[in-house]
């Protein structure tokens, strides 16, 4: 995939404030469904343990550095590794990557995702990375993903690089499970994590995005593997389209990109119907190819009906995009 250097025309519709959007979500959110009270409990607290982004064993903040274990790895973008009280040196376990949104943090999106317990009931290292900030008054955070998201300033990062140094860097620390490394992002985060199976797909198990895009030129993304891939999109999503846009795929055609880069048949998938937006209601139709899928890859598509751009994952819908993940080693 090509880099863009100059701000794009069209990233006009994606300037938002993500990380408030996120806070208000939380926060207003039991109100609405538990009443009044739920927000004098601090429901959506930001100060709640961990939310600065940074745990160390079970999760219990680590900041001095003291144990190798714990310190931050990612050099001039620090982040504090969670590592769950089961890991053991010599004992491979997988590794998972989150990316936030744009103007969004690695803790605003955790907030939303809620993939720190995970790790530690699953047994996995769990990393969660900030973008760097844009020369502009706002400073927000973005991740150079594609042409369309989310380099509005034309800065010249490379977030691929500084991703697969990450990975190298945690690899060298833990004992990482080289068929057992993975990606989930969340808009700009979700374009981050498909710009990085295109490019280091030798690297990458499976991605999940969130409302994030490919490229429409299908000739940017040249994976020298397969990689497993799980779209979820929101049909009323207003900020990153699920029929897509003149600067991005929508996700239909983001699903039938990587059947053609994974080998699979482009034939009926199978399908289910699944609660993982609240309120509760079947609201998600999975759809899952694995016909002629190349080393044992599947491709997805959770399309939500009705929901927006930030969908309130339930317990169930926030589980299954870490189960997928899982699910899919390479060979």
């Amino acid at each position: 995939m090509v880099l863009s250097t100059s701000p794009s025309p069209q990233g006009w519709w994606l300037r938002y404030d993500e990380s408030m959007t996120v806070r208000w979500l939380l926060f207003a959110l039991p109100c609405c469904l538990l009443g009044a009270g739920a927000c004098s409990a601090g429901a959506a607290d930001p100060k709640l343990p961990g939310a600065d982004g940074g745990a160390g064993q079970g999760g219990q903040t680590t900041t001095d550095g003291g144990d190798d274990l714990y310190a931050p790895l990612g050099g001039d973008r620090p982040v504090v590794p969670v590592v769950p009280e089961s890991y053991r040196p010599g004992t491979p376990v997988p590794l998972v990557i989150m990316l936030h949104g744009y103007s969004a943090s690695s803790s605003v999106q955790e907030m939303l995702f809620q993939f720190r317990p995970l790790a530690e009931e699953k047994g996995f290292i769990y990393l969660m990375p900030d973008g760097t900030q844009e020369d502009s008054p706002a400073k927000k955070r973005f991740w150079n993903a594609t042409d369309a998201c989310c380099n509005f300033y034309g800065s010249t990062v490379d977030d691929v690089a500084y991703l697969s140094g990450l990975i190298d860097e945690a690899s060298a620390r833990y004992t990482i499970d080289p068929k057992r490394v993975y990606f989930v992002g969340h808009s700009n985060g979700g374009f981050m994590s498909l710009r990085m199976a295109c490019d280091r797909a030798s690297k990458i198990a499976a991605v999940v995005s969130l409302a994030g895009a490919m490229s429409p030129d299908a000739a940017r993304c040249q994976p020298s593997e397969p990689v497993s891939v799980l779209a979820l999109h929101g049909t009323a999503d207003p900020t990153i389209k699920y029929e897509g846009d003149a600067a991005y795929t929508g996700a239909e055609a983001t699903v039938q990109q990587w059947l053609t880069h994974d080998g699979c048949a482009a034939t009926a998938p199978a399908t289910s119907l699944a609660d993982y937006v609240m309120p509760s209601g079947q609201e998600t139709t999975r759809s899952v190819y694995t016909e002629g899928c190349r080393d044992g890859s599947t491709v997805e598509l959770w399309t939500m009906q009705d929901i927006n751009h930030i969908p309130p994952l339930n317990d169930d819908g926030r589980r299954a995009m870490i189960d997928f993940l899982l699910s899919h080693p390479k060979p």
